[in-house]
């Protein structure tokens, strides 16, 4: 279970953002919403551990996250929580298999060669794991930056604006991904989105 509480953060000069008390159960599967500007992206790096807030917690299966080092926090981040960026960030000098596997060595947790595999073949990758980056296409790129963030069977999964640049057989293939494959790996799932497409896929919504 995620929990945000009294949760507020303001950059430089701008305004102060206030979110409302959050509590995801363990894999409910969940819409974050809201204009460009309203805070998505700000409010998913606190949940990931990547950006401290200025007032207020946010655990994870009863960690606090903000009470970490920031060693602590790498691991903790790496080991529990999944995340699939608005663009890969993939290795170009690796392939894709030892980018898969990247994360369960940055996060401290043994290799299992067979979890990657896996991963990759039911994303329908079973054949691209010796290629490298630049070699697939961007849907292709993406489901490799998913099984990359399943590969250490987080208990959350974030997703921020998955198909967003995507048309709409595209958009829809992803979101059919990432809901089936969060329940088969027993996360919760958090979709940041503004795309219209999107809102009628998941029931439970949290709005800025």
């Amino acid at each position: 279970m995620i929990s945000i509480q009294s949760l507020t953060h303001n950059y430089h000069n701008g305004p102060t953002l206030k979110f409302p008390d959050w509590e995801i159960l363990n894999q409910e599967q969940w819409l974050l919403l809201g204009a460009s500007g309203s805070g998505k992206s700000t409010l998913l790096n606190i949940i990931s551990g990547l950006l401290k807030p200025q007032n207020g917690k946010v655990n994870l299966n009863e960690t606090d996250l903000y009470s970490l080092s920031q060693k602590e926090m790498d691991r903790f981040r790496g080991q529990n929580i999944g995340i699939i960026f608005q663009k890969p960030h993939l290795i170009k000098s690796l392939n894709i298999f030892d980018n898969v596997a990247l994360a369960s060595s940055l996060a401290g947790v043994k290799i299992n060669q067979s979890r990657v595999m896996d991963l990759l073949s039911s994303l329908g990758l079973e054949d691209k794991t010796k290629n490298y980056p630049e070699e697939l296409s961007q849907g292709q790129l993406q489901r490799v930056s998913i099984a990359r963030a399943l590969v250490n069977k987080p208990a959350l999964l974030i997703a921020d604006e998955p198909t967003s640049s995507l048309d709409d057989e595209n958009a829809d293939n992803v979101l059919k991904i990432l809901t089936q494959q969060a329940a088969e790996n027993h996360a919760s799932l958090v979709i940041a989105t503004h795309d219209r497409r999107v809102k009628d896929k998941l029931n439970k919504e949290y709005l800025l």
